[in-house]
């Protein structure tokens, strides 16, 4: 078993939808980002990735190619769990938190690991999603930001 673990900050800016775990969430500010910003998703690829002895996600994603401008993040869970199963490893559990004031995600949960299982072949109980606040500190208690952790276990599989 080998273990992982990702983070992500972005920006609220205005004129954007809020997307995480590959949900859209209502609210009135989204994530700023090269791609749809969503924090979590970028935080489990990062943990995935490292698990795995790969590079991040800005190496894998670089902002300046163009094909990564305005993608699903889900989109670049698929590519880095096809990426780890071609170097022999398969996601077995990912474990995350959401750290912002606001919105309240807790709605959304569920339907954040039924979009984000899938994209890794595995089951929806095989994720975690947890959220809290930081307790109006910082660039994040302000409303300003959203940050995401995560941590990734990964075992070996024979390649087919």
């Amino acid at each position: 078993m080998r273990v992982g673990i990702g983070y992500d900050i972005h920006r609220f800016v205005e004129g954007r939808p809020l997307m995480l775990g590959g949900v859209e969430i209502p609210h009135i500010m989204g994530l700023e980002g090269h791609s749809d910003g969503d924090a979590l998703l970028h935080a489990i690829c990062d943990a995935i990735l490292g698990a795995a002895g790969l590079d991040d996600i800005g190496h894998q994603f670089p902002v300046n190619d163009d094909r990564y401008l305005n993608i699903s993040s889900i989109e670049l869970v698929r590519e880095v769990s096809e990426k780890i199963n071609k170097k022999g490893f398969k996601v077995e559990y990912i474990d995350s938190v959401i750290i912002l004031e606001e919105p309240k995600i807790a709605p959304f949960k569920d339907k954040m690991r039924r979009e984000i299982a899938p994209a890794l072949g595995i089951d929806i109980d095989s994720i975690n999603i947890k959220a809290t606040t930081q307790e109006g500190v910082g660039a994040i208690g302000r409303g300003e930001a959203l940050a995401a952790y995560a941590v990734a276990c990964l075992d070996e599989h024979k390649n087919i």
